[in-house]
């Protein structure tokens, strides 16, 4: 039977009914260890207690209102999410896309308010994943995601990961802004080192550009920090994120300073559900669990245990994993076999995870994710390992006998 959905996906077949913790259950049920969070969504898992209250609560009060009126549960979020971080302001959306695009106009509209329209252009990275708008594939400029919609976007110059020489080629008098995420996500889960977070601030302060951080999937304690960029001790002067401070509720969100969101003014942008009461409430819960004192260190500890038991798998597979890589609960395995069978395999397993660039398979827990949960999932890519091992010494196996 054809299915009436787009087919922009090819969605495994598999149906899941519902999930508990960080398990998903099957629709035969089966139970899967989750370790991609619906892509970093899920931050507290699935049918975390707090999340479930706050959702009936406000659900049986008021949905949507529209942002012509007062939100309480808006003012809210964003007061805290202000006092939490380097920003003034808060735009809520709902997605990281919405963010993305909001943290553009922004930058562009304070250099326009600052009486230089003609400085638009945004330096952006290769292998920079911001979204899938017309203006985010375009700062993303990945050829795959560009193909066939016309004439990219103008004001967007990329820029090779890590290339120093290249950055500074690239700053013109119509730049107006650095743009990156401090972990690239499906770019292949690469950190930005801290000093090179520090280096490009410097770039842009001496060069009166705006540094706008993408923390779509790196933010909200996804790396031990409630935001990635708090490692290297600097911070932006625009930010967006969306993915975990929903925790699975379609929220996002554009933190700026006062001074980077001058332009930002009466009517100059909108949205008609980012921010209604449902989903702040919502967000309101993850912050309530996400910043009660422990959660964060606790996130810390259990990815040094994650990663330290990956790095003893990668020595057990030497010719299956190539590198372990990440930050926090944000990791990735960079592989020697093709990624895409890894993903197909570790379903079979029972153990979900998700494929990225650089032949990257992203392991991307629940934060609730515990230790004995840790070692399961350990165990479980182990096994997935072992049949590409399996399979490689039964070819070797039949080629000998051949000859």
């Amino acid at each position: 039977m054809t299915s009436p959905l787009l087919p922009t996906y090819a969605r495994a077949d598999v149906i899941f009914e519902k999930g508990e913790g960080v398990w998903l259950v099957a629709r035969d049920g089966q139970r899967y260890l989750d370790l991609g969070s619906g892509i970093g969504v899920n931050a507290l898992g699935y049918s975390h207690p707090a999340l479930l209250a706050a959702l009936a609560e406000q659900g049986g009060k008021l949905w949507h209102i529209s942002n012509l009126f007062q939100n309480p549960q808006a003012e809210r979020l964003a007061g805290r999410l202000v006092d939490a971080s380097f920003a003034d302001t808060v735009f809520f959306t709902n997605s990281g896309a919405e963010a993305l695009e909001c943290a553009i106009k922004t930058a562009r509209k304070y250099h326009s308010a600052d009486g230089h329209p003609e400085r638009y252009r945004i330096i952006t990275f290769e292998g920079a994943f911001h979204g899938r708008t017309l203006a985010t594939i375009a700062a993303g400029g990945q050829q795959k995601y560009l193909e066939g919609f016309g004439p990219k976007v103008d004001g967007f110059d990329q820029v090779p990961f890590g290339d120093w020489q290249a950055l500074a080629a690239a700053i013109g008098p119509q730049t107006g802004g650095i743009l990156i995420e401090p972990v690239q996500g499906e770019g292949g889960i690469r950190p930005v080192p801290p000093a090179d977070l520090r280096r490009l601030r410097q770039i842009a302060d001496d060069n009166g550009l705006l540094l706008i951080f993408d923390e779509v999937q790196c933010g909200v304690g996804r790396t031990g920090k409630l935001f990635a960029h708090e490692w290297s001790g600097i911070a932006p002067d625009i930010m967006a994120i969306a993915k975990g401070i929903g925790g699975g509720f379609p929220l996002g969100a554009s933190l700026a300073t006062r001074e980077a969101s001058k332009g930002m003014t009466l009517g100059t942008h909108g949205t008609t559900f980012g921010g209604n009461p449902l989903a702040t409430a919502v967000g309101n819960a993850v912050l309530d669990v996400i910043l009660a004192p422990g959660f964060l260190e606790s996130v810390q500890e259990k990815a040094g245990l994650f990663r330290q038991r990956l790095a003893e798998l990668k020595d057990r597979y030497p010719d299956v994993i190539a590198d372990v890589r990440g930050e926090g609960l944000m990791l990735g395995l960079k592989l020697k076999v093709p990624n895409t069978d890894f993903v197909r395999k570790a379903l079979a397993h029972r153990l979900v995870v998700i494929a990225a660039g650089d032949n990257v398979v992203r392991l991307l827990p629940p934060l609730i994710i515990s230790e004995a949960e840790i070692a399961e999932a350990v165990a479980g890519l182990g096994a997935v390992a072992e049949t590409f091992v399996t399979h490689a010494d039964a070819e070797n196996a039949d080629e000998r006998h051949a000859g």
